[in-house]
């Protein structure tokens, strides 16, 4: 019974260990601050897959996908 309990734990260990996580998130701008993330396709920053803008009021946009490669500012307004 002990060797079923301990096989199990450690599957669900390498299952958990071997799970790709996903790509990075920007994080939240600050309030009364102007933020700019450029997302790439690659470590070689060259090409721009997209792109995200938030406002001083909080307005954003953005266009294209985000990707783990990013180029991130913020600056007070």
């Amino acid at each position: 019974m002990l060797r079923r309990v301990l096989m199990t734990v450690a599957l669900v260990a390498a299952a958990v260990l071997a799970v790709p996580a996903g790509p990075a998130q920007a994080r939240a701008c600050p309030l009364d601050w102007y933020c700019h993330s450029i997302y790439y396709s690659d470590s070689t920053y060259t090409t721009v897959v997209g792109e995200r803008v938030t406002g001083c009021s909080g307005d954003s946009y953005g266009w294209g996908v985000r990707s783990s490669h990013q180029d991130y500012t913020e600056s007070p307004c």
